[in-house]
């Protein structure tokens, strides 16, 4: 199964069992990040972990450590109102690329929920974009 499939499937289960997810993600926090593409203009839905900080949901560009950011992170960058979902709940947010030192602080805490997170910063030489979405 290819990730285009695997997220398909991802995100019909999460729009149908409000916000929980089985298999892979299962236990995960997830949300679903809809951006705008860049170039095409469409809506483009992404599942994503996540954690919160104060009133803020914070996603990671990991891509699982691809060298090049995600393609959501593009459409992000050129259109940073987007539309998340979690749980049972749909709200228009701002996103807001964070830099150094809360960058690290909250890549950290991210990689302390969710290990796999030191192991997509150990495949890149990139700085993995960590990005903070505030309810609009």
């Amino acid at each position: 199964m290819d990730i285009r499939e695997m997220n398909k499937n991802v995100i019909e289960d999460f729009r149908k069992n409000g916000g929980r997810v089985g298999g892979a993600m299962a236990g995960a926090p997830l949300l679903l990040l809809t951006t705008v593409g860049a170039k095409s203009g469409q809506a483009r839905v992404n599942p994503l972990a996540y954690l919160t900080d104060g009133d803020r949901y914070v996603i990671i560009a990991s891509y699982a450590g691809s060298p090049t950011n995600p393609p959501w992170f593009h459409n992000l960058l050129a259109h940073p109102r987007v539309t998340v979902e979690v749980g049972k709940e749909k709200f228009q947010a701002d996103a807001t690329v964070l830099a150094e030192p809360e960058r690290t602080r909250l890549y950290r805490k991210m990689a302390s929920i969710l290990p796999t997170f030191d192991e997509y910063q150990k495949k890149t030489t990139r700085t993995i974009p960590v990005i903070a979405l505030k309810r609009a």
